[in-house]
This record gives C-alpha cells, structure tokens and sequence, in this order.
C-alpha cells in the first residue's frame, strides 16, 4: 500500500510541479526535479528513497535515452562527429584540472582530488535530452553535438576511472580488458542495430498478440541496455543506440508514438523524482563554503570547457555556451561514480554530502540554462 501512495504523489507532484514551471516560463522538467526535492527528504519527507522507486527510475531513464535516439537524426549524428569530440575533450579536460586544484583547496590529498577532478568530468546527459525535446532543439546541430559529446564523454570517463582505480588503489583492474570491452560493445551494436534489429522487428511485428511492435522495441532497448551494462558502458547508451537503430526502420513512428505514453506518464516521472529524493541538506550547512566553491567550479568548467570545445568546431557564442550548458548536468552517471569513490576510499566519508548536493544541483540547473541560451 505504501508503494502505491508514493506513486500517487510522485504523478501528481510532478504533474503541478511541471506545468508551474512551464507558466514561468522555465521547462517542465525543471520543475519535475523541484518537486522530486520537494516531496523527499529534505523538505516534506513524504517519498523516502527506496529499491523499488529506484528500480523504477532506472527504467525511465532508460525509455527517456530510448526516446531520445529515436527522435534523433543519425546523419546529423555523424556530420557532428568532429564537433561532439572535441566538446568531450573539452569538457572532460576543464573540469579534471579546476576540481583537482579546488580538491586541494579544501584540504583533499593528491588521490582524492584527482578523483574529485574525475568525478566531475562526469555528463549525464538524460535531463538535457529531455530539455533539448521539450524546445524542439533535438534534432538541431546543437542538439545533436551534446547528444554525441555525452556518449563520448562516459566512454572517456570510465576509461580514465579505470586507470585511476589501477593506479591510486590496491585493486588490480586491467585497462586492456576495460577498452576491449567498450570496443566489443559498439561493434556489436553496430551490427546488431544494422542487421539483427531489422530482422528482429520483421519477424516480431506480424505476430498475433497485442502490441506487437511496441514488445519488440522494449525487447531491443533493454537488450542493448543490458549488453552495455555487462560490458562496462552506461545502459542509457545502449538504450540510445537502441532508438537510434530503430530510428533506421519502418516502425520508428508506430514505436515512437506507442512508447511515449507509456514512459512519460509513469516511469520518467519517478526518474525525475528519484534525483531529488537523492538530495539531504544534514550537515550541508557545515560545509557551506564548500558547497558553493564547488558549485561554482562544477558549472563554469562543463559550460567553459565544453563551450569551448563547440566554438572551436565553428558554433557561434551563444551555440557554444548552449552546447556547455547541455554538458553541466552530472546526475545518476557522477553519483555511481562518488559511490565507487566511497568504497574505495578516494573519497571522504566528511565530503560525500556536499559532493551529492553539488551532483543534483548541476542537474537542476541545466534546464534553465539551456532555455535561455538555445530557445530563440
């Protein structure tokens, strides 16, 4: 019975909290995010975080990055190419350099900064490609260089991870075997998505069961998800590349117009709200100074370094700073990385608060941003 209470106000928060938002005149999911916060733990604790709600989250923002890759144009894709890299680069090197100095300005050793520096390399790109939707700028250059930056940038970071974990822990962890996965991985989707998805979707779609078409699609994005997982990618990029392959098909509009009822009304909401649930101000108030410090630093780097990358590649000014503004959310990708940080002792207990608050923060603040730069 609780279960079904917590769903209750989660659809409904999210519901008043985003059309609130849309009336002053930020995106919805600005205030989606507010209201996760609202309702959690740190103001009205009425939704506790808990597997359940988390499981659930999980899967929205898998159907979320599903969406996106449908919705997303692979031959602007692949002309953006260049672009996306250098706004990986660009936004992995500035705030690998800027929060490895502010990890020692607050009193961290060389290892914990460094991995400080890391942590914040970190893009997760979920809320931007929903904010990117709700503008219409998805399929724009800019939307499709943040798109791409933000799967470069997680295969950069993980790889960066692993040579850290092999060399500040007592861990052994093979960077051969850690790239050769990542290989493995997008040589199989690129097969998959080219020949096996196609096929898949042919034999299935004829059946005569309910929904049969919109089954298949779910099969192939949880499918490549999972293939992502167990090869040491994040599962939102398989899902991407799962939309992205059915975006290739007949089916793309049947899957498109069938699967957006079913992940906005339901599993995206409580991704939304699971991201304030995260949030608790105890303690926070001890740390201040560091929290603002590192506020600053975490922002100006992804929205600088990023920026720069785009205006290198050609972007004007303010496409530029648009494009830095997609990178600055860190959400669920940067909290698994602090968790993995916290066992292994390169991050403090003392600091692990502060850090998290920074994390959820990045994320509500990439919405109003991106609204103001990109929308006309």
């Amino acid at each position: 019975m609780l279960l079904f209470l917590q769903i209750l106000i989660i659809l409904i928060a999210t519901k008043l909290g985003g059309a609130l938002s849309v009336k002053i005149g930020q995106p919805a999911v600005f205030g989606k995010l507010i209201s996760g916060i609202v309702i959690g733990p740190a103001v009205l604790g009425w939704i506790a975080p808990s597997d359940m709600i988390t499981q659930i989250s999980e899967i929205g923002v898998l159907l979320l990055m599903f969406i996106a890759g449908l919705e997303t144009d692979i031959e602007a894709l692949n002309q953006n190419r260049n672009a996306s890299l250098t706004v990986a680069v660009g936004g992995i090197a500035a705030p690998l350099l800027f929060c490895y100095l502010a990890g020692l300005v607050i009193g961290m050793d060389q290892r914990q900064a460094l991995f400080l520096g890391l942590l914040f390399s970190a893009t997760s790109v979920s809320i931007s490609a929903q904010t990117l939707k709700e503008l219409g700028k998805l399929k724009s250059r800019e939307g499709t260089t943040i798109l791409g930056a933000a799967v470069l940038d997680d295969i950069l970071v993980v790889i960066i991870l692993a040579v850290m974990m092999s060399l500040l822990t007592t861990e052994p962890v093979s960077l051969s075997l850690i790239i050769g996965k990542k290989f493995l991985f997008f040589v199989a989707i690129a097969l998959l998505g080219w020949k096996g998805v196609p096929w898949v979707l042919r034999k299935l779609a004829p059946l005569p069961v309910a929904e049969a078409v919109i089954s298949a699609a779910l099969i192939i994005c949880f499918s490549f998800a999972y293939l992502a997982e167990i090869l040491g990618v994040a599962g939102i990029i398989g899902a991407f590349a799962a939309g992205l392959a059915i975006s290739q098909t007949q089916f793309k509009h049947q899957v498109e117009q069938k699967i957006e009822p079913i992940a906005y009304a339901f599993f995206v909401p409580v991704f939304f709200v699971s991201i304030g649930l995260s949030i608790s101000f105890t303690g926070a108030g001890n740390q201040i100074g560091i929290l603002i410090g590192l506020i600053i630093v975490a922002i100006l780097t992804k929205l600088l370094g990023a920026g720069m990358g785009a205006r290198i590649t050609g972007f004007d000014n303010r496409s530029s700073l648009g494009i830095g503004a997609g990178m600055v959310s860190r959400g669920e990708v940067a909290l698994i990385i602090a968790a993995i940080g916290l066992a292994s002792g390169l991050l403090k207990e003392e600091f692990f608060t502060a850090i998290v608050i920074v994390i959820i923060l990045t994320t509500l603040v990439t919405p109003p941003m991106l609204k103001s730069l990109l929308e006309k």
